[in-house]
């Protein structure tokens, strides 16, 4: 029996889990033979990271992105109560599957430095690590709506670069993971 999630009314049969993150775990979901991916957030414990509301840091996360212009899933749907979102998804491998796989493209190193600057800019950062990126038709998409305000120590030459490509920090990672 295929489990169903339900958001605000609208039923979402879930196809598979994408991804367990600091904040929750996203699900590729199903509805009305369109595809689409559910956030639910979770409570565990995170030793590096403090959090409040997370569904209000999402919402208000996205609507701070949604302004720098960068590429990245429309918000569809929020069930504020249940704690879900509804998101586009955006079908491809992420940057991480690229680096694990030797797959790699100096291509998508030039995209995110594009992006980098542009929320940079905007006196932010967003969380480079290369599972939050998809890479559709060639061209690379931000799947979180983290952002933080901008300190060099986590910009993308100082912090998310040592991700994406197959360093110790990235062979560390893949070996605990």
């Amino acid at each position: 029996m295929q489990k169903t999630i339900v958001v605000n009314q609208n039923k979402y049969t879930v196809v598979r889990l994408l991804g367990h993150g600091k904040g929750g775990y996203s699900y590729l979901v199903e509805n009305d033979g369109m595809q689409y991916v559910l956030k639910q957030i979770h409570h565990e414990p995170c030793d590096y990271y403090s959090f409040g509301n997370k569904i209000e840091a999402e919402i208000r996360d996205y609507s701070t992105l949604a302004k720098t212009g960068i590429r990245m899933p429309a918000m569809l749907e929020v069930d504020t109560a249940n704690e879900r979102i509804v998101k586009a998804y955006i079908d491809g491998p992420t940057i991480y599957d690229l680096v694990k796989n030797g797959a790699m493209d100096d291509a998508y190193i030039n995209q995110v430095r594009e992006m980098a600057a542009i929320v940079s800019s905007a006196g932010l950062n967003i969380d480079y690590f290369p599972t939050n990126f998809v890479v559709q038709g060639g061209v690379i998409y931000y799947i979180d709506y983290e952002c933080n305000p901008y300190m060099d120590e986590w910009n993308f030459e100082n912090w998310g670069i040592r991700y994406w490509s197959m360093t110790q920090e990235f062979i560390d990672y893949m070996e605990k993971h």
